[in-house]
């Protein structure tokens, strides 16, 4: 389960065979050391059985590489560390934009209510929106993904991810800047959708709970961030220049992509002489070379079906509900914690900015301890099971988050209810931040070793629930607790947080047999 690099270890290891174990041949035999269908795996090479010799380990000589890399030198697990850290660096900071972006709203709502005198709570209806396109923007971006090729539509939806950034800023009208950023949300979304292609792509197995973590981190401390940075400007300029800022950011982002990235699909399921040699860069940019090997993936409909087949595996469905449950809370607090403390402490937006440090601490904290716990959960499961991981072992750091986000959820309801002293609200916001950062990254390795088939469509389906949550919460949030009281509100929420907890006990209980009941995710590549 360490992070070993894998390229310099797996250099002339001889051609992996397939390895069957039990009475059931994996049908998918680039995953060396699979219980047929049921997605454990058995990391270790010594647990093997006698005899399974060529078997492709990372550099410590133990790991076993899963998937089990060709010889092709094109092939994304043979490219050298630096090209993928580069990869997933850039994937990093582009997935950390659609947040970004999306929760500076949250504090320019109080300058431009009073510039378009409209009330914060109609204003803050662009954020509704917004979110609302973070989810739809996902599917599409994993579908297109599938038929285009990653590249190309990562290109394409950074370019118009700009463009409606630069239309943020300079808008001049309330309905004029709500169609800013709700196409911005639709486009911006694409590296967080699509986060787990590039990952599946180019990291094996052993390695993806690190660098789903690394990629998660950059997603939860952004919504975080956003009103950080903007309560500082706005405390002293006007709040189109915060949306100036997003511009040149997402600027940035432009050109790390067109400078650095690289097309990762590769279908392994043809052999190395049928694979399309790649011969230009800029051809890949733009999507012609993955146009011309399009024949060689699945047709356009059978793109636009993989969603649909990924949410109708039980496991991704329930994933899903639990992420809306307790994500809902995460940005519910986040989006309105401004009014609260700007209504009830008299912040001004220097307050606010340095309130919003908090947040930032816990989700770094959550990352700190994640980048070790996550590799520690899977190597005392393993030693449990002989050597063997199932995709379920991911779930059981669970059992730490979820009590921190309701916990975290009540205290914020009496203190801000009974106007405790503002420092409690910061360290239980930090401390719910923490529990959703150990929980993504713990959904998504989950997923991904569960199916690894539907990476894209996986990821993109956590995005949704997430979201949609958000949606939710934004916009019934306000509402709810100026009927109900803080207190009664929050109170509520945890209940909620906690209730779905259970989701996780059933798929700890159950979701290995439901997986070999409904089978893998059936796609054309």
């Amino acid at each position: 389960m360490s992070d070993n690099g894998s390229s310099d270890g797996s250099r002339g290891a001889a051609k992996a065979e397939e390895v069957i174990i039990g009475d059931e041949k994996n049908t998918h035999s680039q995953y060396v050391g699979e219980y047929g269908e049921n997605g454990a795996h058995v990391l270790d090479v010594h647990q093997l059985r006698a005899g399974d010799a060529g078997v492709k380990t990372a550099a410590d000589g133990v790991t076993v590489l899963i998937p089990q890399p060709s010889s092709d030198p094109n092939d994304p697990l043979n490219w050298s560390p630096m090209k993928k850290h580069i990869i997933l660096a850039v994937i990093s900071i582009v997935a950390f934009m659609p947040d970004f972006g999306s929760s500076m709203g949250i504090i320019t709502l109080l300058p431009q209510a009073m510039q378009w005198m409209k009330s914060q709570n109609t204003i803050q209806h662009n954020l509704v929106g917004n979110l609302f396109c973070l989810g739809s923007g996902g599917l599409f971006t994993v579908w297109l993904s599938a038929y285009f090729g990653r590249l190309p539509i990562l290109v394409l939806f950074t370019t118009v991810s700009l463009g409606t950034a630069i239309w943020c800023a300079a808008a001049t009208s309330f309905e004029s800047y709500m169609a800013a950023r709700i196409l911005n949300g639709f486009f911006s979304i694409v590296a967080q959708a699509g986060g787990l292609m590039f990952i599946q792509d180019i990291y094996f197995f052993h390695e993806h709970p690190r660098k789903i973590n690394i990629w998660s981190g950059a997603i939860i401390v952004s919504p975080y961030l956003g009103p950080l940075i903007t309560a500082f400007i706005i405390n002293k300029m006007k709040w189109p220049v915060a949306f100036w800022v997003l511009t040149g950011l997402t600027g940035l982002c432009w050109l790390l992509v067109v400078g650095l990235m690289d097309e990762t699909i590769y279908n392994r399921n043809i052999p190395r002489d049928r694979q399309p040699v790649p011969k230009s860069r800029l051809m890949r940019l733009v999507g012609v070379e993955q146009w011309r090997s399009r024949h060689q993936r699945q047709s356009f409909g059978q793109a636009i079906m993989r969603p649909i087949v990924a949410i109708s595996k039980l496991p991704v469905l329930l994933v899903t509900i639990y992420y809306f449950l307790n994500f809902a809370w995460i940005i519910g607090v986040n989006a309105t914690i401004s009014i609260w403390l700007t209504s009830i402490y008299k912040f001004t937006p220097y307050n606010l900015g340095m309130f919003y440090f908090a947040p930032i601490i816990g989700s770094l904290l959550g990352a700190a301890v994640g980048h070790w716990l996550h590799d520690l959960c899977g190597k005392l499961y393993m030693k449990r099971h002989n050597g063997v991981i199932t995709p379920e072992a991911r779930l059981l750091i669970i059992w730490l988050a979820s009590p921190l986000m309701a916990v975290s959820i009540l205290v914020l309801g009496f203190a801000l209810e009974h106007t405790w002293h503002y420092m409690a609200i910061a360290v239980f916001t930090a401390i719910q931040v923490a529990g959703i950062m150990i929980a993504t990254v713990a959904l998504n390795a989950y997923l991904l070793d569960a199916y690894p088939e539907g990476s894209g469509e996986v990821g993109a389906w956590i995005v949704v629930g997430r979201t949609l949550g958000g949606f939710m919460a934004t916009y019934i949030e306000i509402n709810w607790v100026q009927r109900s009281g803080l207190v009664n509100a929050f109170g509520a929420q945890t209940g909620i947080t906690a209730a779905a907890g259970l989701i996780i006990i059933f798929l700890g209980l159950y979701g290995q047999k439901i997986r070999q009941k409904q089978g893998r995710m059936t796609f054309a590549m």
